[in-house]
C-alpha cells in the first residue's frame, strides 16, 4: 500500500490545525478559571450583574429648557396635524372647508420645515443649541450662549428673513445661558 497517498499534505495540515485549536481551547479554559461551561447557570447569574449606577450628568438649565421646549413643540405640532388629518378624513366637509384644512396642513408643514432650516443654519453659525418657533405672523428663536451681541442677533435675524416671509418687527431673538435666561429683542 502507498502510505503517502493515504496521509497527504492536506490531512497533515488539517490534523495540525485541530491540535492547535485544541491547545487554544485548553489554554483559554485554564486561564479563564471557569469550572464548567454551564450556559444556564451563567444566564441566571448574569441577571444579577451590576453594570454601574445611574448618575446625574450635570444637565444645565439650558439643556432642560431645550429638551422640554422641543417636546412641547412636537406635542403641539402632532396634535395640530392629527386634528387636520381628522378634518380631512371627514366625509361631510364641503369643498371650501376641505381646501381650508388642506392649506392649514400645508402651512404647518412649511412651518416645521422653516424651523428645522433656521435651527440648522443658526447652529452652523457656532451656537451650541437653537430652537425656533415659527407661527403665521411671527418667529421666535432662542439660542444657548453666554452673551448674545448685536452682530450675532443680526446674523440670526438675517437667517430668519431669508427663510420666512415674516416682518422684521415680528422677529424675536433670545438667549439662554447655562444658568440664566434673558431675551434680546431685535
Amino acid at each position: 500500500m502507498k502510505f503517502h497517498v493515504i496521509l497527504g499534505k492536506k490531512q497533515i495540515v488539517l490534523a495540525s490545525l485541530v491540535v492547535i485549536l485544541s491547545i487554544a481551547v485548553y489554554l483559554n479554559y485554564t486561564f479563564a478559571g471557569v469550572d464548567g461551561y454551564d450556559l444556564i447557570a451563567q444566564a441566571e447569574s448574569s441577571d444579577s450583574v451590576n453594570y454601574g449606577e445611574a448618575q446625574m450628568t450635570g444637565a444645565s438649565v439650558a439643556d432642560e429648557y431645550f429638551t422640554t421646549a422641543r417636546l412641547d413643540r412636537k406635542k403641539a405640532r402632532d396634535e395640530a396635524v392629527e386634528t387636520l388629518a381628522a378634518a380631512l378624513r371627514d366625509a361631510d366637509l364641503s369643498d371650501d372647508e376641505r381646501e381650508i384644512a388642506t392649506s392649514k396642513a400645508l402651512a404647518v408643514s412649511q412651518q416645521i420645515e422653516s424651523e428645522n432650516k433656521i435651527e440648522t443654519l443658526v447652529k452652523a453659525k457656532g451656537f451650541t443649541e437653537c430652537l425656533a418657533f415659527v407661527d403665521d405672523d411671527s418667529v421666535r428663536v432662542v439660542v444657548q450662549t453666554e452673551g448674545l451681541d448685536s452682530e450675532q442677533a443680526a446674523q440670526i435675524k438675517n437667517i430668519i428673513l431669508e427663510e420666512t416671509d415674516v416682518a422684521v418687527e415680528n422677529i424675536s431673538v433670545g438667549e439662554i445661558g447655562a444658568q440664566t435666561e434673558s431675551t434680546v429683542e431685535s
